[in-house]
């Protein structure tokens, strides 16, 4: 149950800050740059079903990476993989506003180092640990026989 949790946190941490800085924060960026091209930012509700299908590939990478190394090589190898090579791309084929780099930058490291998962307890006992901790030690209750 941990990965699956972990995976679906992670997904709508990502979905949710995508969201904020796109739609609120960098709108008016991403349209003026659009409309300069010629073109209307895409919108519709498929374009958001396809945001919500990278979120998640996206937390399921820093999943798997994260099985192998630590916090700051995933966060830095996530974020290499997950926004500057969508950068690079976006970029080279002129879509990219580049006046939402100074935003985007800090923001997506914060949105790849800053996943729910890590708040997750690793095991049952580290969760007994968590819990039992928060509660006083006259109220805890007594542990089951063996």
């Amino acid at each position: 149950m941990k990965p699956f949790l972990s995976i679906l946190l992670s997904t709508i941490w990502i979905s949710v800050n995508e969201f904020f800085r796109n739609e609120f924060l960098l709108k008016s960026h991403w349209d003026e740059h659009y409309s300069n091209l010629g073109l209307t930012f895409p919108g519709e509700p498929i374009n958001g079903a396809v945001w919500g299908l990278w979120s998640l590939a996206f937390a399921l990478g820093i999943y798997v990476i994260s099985r192998r190394f630590s916090f700051l090589e995933t966060t830095g190898l996530a974020w290499l993989m997950g926004f500057v090579l969508m950068w690079l791309v976006t970029g080279n084929m002129l879509v990219l506003p580049f006046s939402i780099l100074p935003f985007a930058v800090p923001l997506s490291i914060l949105e790849t180092a800053e996943r729910p998962d890590y708040l997750l307890p690793k095991t049952f006992s580290d969760l007994q640990q968590c819990v039992g901790s928060m509660i006083p030690a006259e109220l805890q209750p007594l542990p089951c026989p063996q």
